[in-house]
């Protein structure tokens, strides 16, 4: 597949700066993949399209205040982008992405305010280890949430930056899938008899990425660690559909269906021609050109149909990547059987 399949024009004015207010009266598309229809909804009916023995699957995972302003030594300013804690409980090693990256050596001292930080070894592509007393409180105290480059950084969009149901943290980036929930319209899924199960895959900006290579296939996969606990194999096990919320319960649900391990590095790479194996319906948001997750929400509603829903959003003017309008994507495929 050529990546510039993944492309599409998309207005500027289309770019969603903030959520739906309340979230879930943002608008729900439904493309059936079955069917090959397309229906236009609000956010708040979804559960009219789930049913007893349904498993809902979220992703716990918190962002972070990831993004930290540093100095060099001699004042000169670097951003660090901290993406997981290598060393445990969010002290001592973290790996982070710094820009300016060519500046930075091994052993040189960084300040943030009257924090100092270590540089350790260069990981590669711009990342690098950093080295602190405690970093996450650090992070807590001075950092700022890891906007996306297309919202425009007010204290207003860091604070909607989260889910309703965010616990682990750990994420540089939302599953921006579940900004749409409310507790209500999680009242109403369980009263609609589906089950609400969670798992945490920890988001990196890797997830965001453009592909660059020429075809899709040569594009090299970023890893993020995920978890399924053992009460939610259980549920997706024993339902009747599973609906994962968001391309990263996607990438966990079928890394762990793959590798039948229930904690992990997932780095599996979905794009059309990929047969699934856990999930029967999906809700993702409108995203990126050329991206990791358009072409993973081509591979589980068909590329053509798929590439015409994303046209009709465009005429329809609905709003697009983190903050914008949801899809729903029904019957998408499931080939194989489910378990871990």
């Amino acid at each position: 597949m050529l990546t510039s399949e993944l492309d599409y024009e998309l207005p500027e004015s289309l770019i969603a700066q903030k959520p739906a207010s309340p979230r879930d009266s943002s608008r729900l598309m439904v493309v059936d993949a079955k069917e090959g229809s397309i229906s236009h909804h609000t956010f708040r009916y979804l559960p009219k399209f789930l049913a007893p023995g349904d498993a809902l699957v979220l992703n716990e995972t918190k962002v972070i205040p990831a993004r930290l302003e540093a100095k060099r030594p001699g004042g000169g300013a670097v951003e660090l982008l901290f993406l997981r804690d290598l060393g445990g409980a969010g002290i001592g090693s973290w790996e982070a992405l710094a820009r300016p990256s060519k500046r930075m050596k091994p052993g040189m001292r960084l300040s943030a305010g009257d924090v100092e930080l270590e540089v350790g070894e260069s990981i590669g592509d711009g990342r690098w280890e950093i080295k602190g007393d405690d970093i996450l409180a650090t992070l807590h105290a001075r950092g700022h949430m890891p906007l996306p480059p297309y919202i425009e950084a007010t204290e207003e969009a860091e604070g909607l930056y989260q889910t309703v149901y965010a616990k682990t943290p750990g994420s540089a980036a939302a599953p921006t899938a579940g900004f749409h929930f409310t507790e209500g319209t999680l009242r109403d899924v369980r009263k609609a008899g589906a089950g609400v199960s969670y798992v945490t895959l920890h988001v990196g900006t890797g997830t965001f990425a453009p592909v660059r290579s020429e075809k899709l296939e040569e594009h090299r996969m970023h890893s993020e660690y995920y978890s399924v606990p053992e009460e939610t194999a259980r549920a997706v096990a024993g339902a009747e559909r599973v609906i994962g919320v968001g391309t990263t319960v996607a990438r966990t649900l079928e890394s762990w269906a793959t590798s039948g391990k229930d904690e992990g590095e997932s780095d599996i790479f979905i794009y059309p021609g990929y047969e699934w194996k856990v999930l029967d319906a999906l809700v993702t948001n409108f995203h990126l050109p050329r991206s990791t997750l358009l072409a993973l929400v081509m591979s589980f509603g068909g590329k053509e149909l798929v590439k015409e829903a994303y046209a009709e959003a465009v005429r329809e003017e609905y709003r697009f990547y983190s903050f914008g309008d949801a899809m729903l994507v029904l019957n998408g495929g499931r080939a194989g059987s489910r378990g871990g």
